[in-house]
């Protein structure tokens, strides 16, 4: 079994689906933050496929991105979630995470299948906050 703090210990390449252009965004917020902290996030959002979203280039989906991605990291709706899976399972990453509120059965059942690891309903930038900075703080605020 592993352990959340494990996980954003050892990988620092997010490929982040779902960031949005907007910097009010929560997934936007989460980006910059785990931006902040050395990690590596590449946007995936077919809208923005292209352009740049915290100074990195947006992809169409996962599998475009040339460079090894560790934790896909899903802000999309759940029913969307499996096709993500599968695409999880393609590139070779070591870890599905689900942002609050995402859950999928279906999803869970591949990653075990395919021995990646699954995260559900957990923010990364929360969880983050808990294991490394020892803080609970208010979801938006980006301050230290």
């Amino acid at each position: 079994m592993f352990e959340i703090k494990d996980i954003l210990s050892k990988y620092k390449t997010i490929a982040m689906i779902g960031v949005s252009k907007d910097p009010k965004k929560t997934s936007t917020i989460v980006m910059k933050y785990m931006q902040k902290y050395g990690f590596k996030v590449i946007p995936v959002n077919p809208r923005a496929k292209g352009e740049k979203i915290l100074g990195e280039e947006v992809y169409e989906k996962i599998t475009d991105i040339k460079e090894p991605v560790e934790i896909v990291d899903v802000f999309r709706p759940s029913e969307e979630v499996y096709g993500i899976a599968e695409d999880t399972v393609k590139i070779g990453a070591k870890v599905l995470w689900l942002q609050l509120g995402i859950r999928d059965e279906e999803a869970k059942r591949l990653m075990d299948k395919n021995n990646i690891d699954y995260v559900e309903n957990k923010c990364t930038k929360m969880e983050y906050q808990k294991f490394f900075l020892k803080k609970r703080q208010a979801f938006p605020v980006l301050s230290d």
